[in-house]
């Protein structure tokens, strides 16, 4: 069983200055303790719950900084929505979206993050300031692989049966926490072998998964989280949250997405991905006192 939430010590290393970071002989290392806050940034017209709402600029940079300000650890900037059935759209599109917006936050004290799945896309977006690559194909694709060890920067191996448009049509696993758990793992082993610096694991929830999967996902995370990787969590608004407990509206899940990224955090989760960011800080910071420590450590922008 893993120890005790938020005691545990996390890690990523990059090969490049980073917002928070320490200088060390394998490049720069942001450490913290217990889990920390991803604030989701969706500039796209159709992303599930928040479509559209920041596609334009200003209004994309002003709920970076609010979800910073609010105690965002990284902000995930997202130009292309990867909900079930979600269409892809060309990468020039994807890329107006995103580099505007990280090329304005760089420098900001906050890890930014790039949520991609193709390699030219995150080429770019690492060019304009992102740190790490947050990846949905899990660094499927040798060429994403390239991109994040030749700029040095930090990825999030997540898994998903399928791609976007498919993935929820009759997904199915023999062992889906064995299934799961070992692709990640090998994923990890495989694409630091290759020269990334330092990788999050993520089970991808939703992705590829059936509600009896997604649960005994999340009942499983000590076994994940007890490994030498950390652990990011995404159930933001989810469908499963719906499904459990009748709420037909992905923005109207928040209560459910605290319940669900509590219990993460309580089994050894490093992260958790976010809509509402001030809700979880505030979640975590009365768990953490709950557990007897002060809960501001992985809580704080970097600086």
């Amino acid at each position: 069983m893993s120890s005790s939430w938020p005691e545990r010590q996390h890690r990523l290393t990059f090969g490049f200055p980073v917002p928070g970071g320490v200088r060390t002989p394998e490049g720069w290392e942001v450490t913290w303790t217990g889990c920390a806050v991803m604030g989701i940034l969706n500039v796209t017209p159709d992303s599930f719950s928040d479509g559209g709402r920041h596609a334009g600029l200003e209004a994309a940079l002003a709920h970076a900084r609010a979800m910073r300000d609010a105690g965002a650890f990284m902000i995930d900037v997202g130009g292309e929505s990867t909900r079930p059935g979600a269409d892809p759209v060309p990468a020039d599109v994807e890329i107006d979206r995103v580099r505007p917006v990280l090329r304005a936050l760089a420098g900001e004290s906050v890890l930014l993050s790039v949520d991609t799945l193709k390699p030219e896309v995150a080429r770019a977006a690492l060019e304009a300031g992102a740190h790490l690559v947050n990846d949905v194909s899990g660094l499927r694709d040798p060429a994403m692989v390239a991109a994040c060890a030749e700029a040095g920067a930090a990825a999030c191996v997540m898994h998903m049966q399928g791609e976007p448009r498919t993935m929820q049509h009759a997904p199915h696993y023999g062992d889906v926490m064995a299934e799961v758990h070992g692709y990640l793992r090998s994923q990890a082993q495989r694409v630091q072998a290759a020269g990334v610096p330092s990788v999050l694991l993520d089970p991808g929830l939703g992705f590829g998964k059936t509600v009896e999967h997604n649960l005994a996902l999340l009942r499983a995370l000590p076994d994940l989280t007890d490994g030498q990787w950390p652990v990011l969590v995404g159930a933001s608004r989810k469908g499963l949250i719906g499904r459990l407990a009748d709420v037909p509206v992905a923005s109207e899940r928040d209560p459910g997405s605290l319940a669900l990224h509590l219990h993460a955090a309580r089994q050894g989760a490093a992260m958790v991905r976010v809509h509402a960011v001030a809700a979880h800080v505030q979640a975590l910071r009365v768990q953490a006192a709950l557990n007897g420590t002060n809960g501001a450590g992985p809580l704080q922008s970097p600086a």
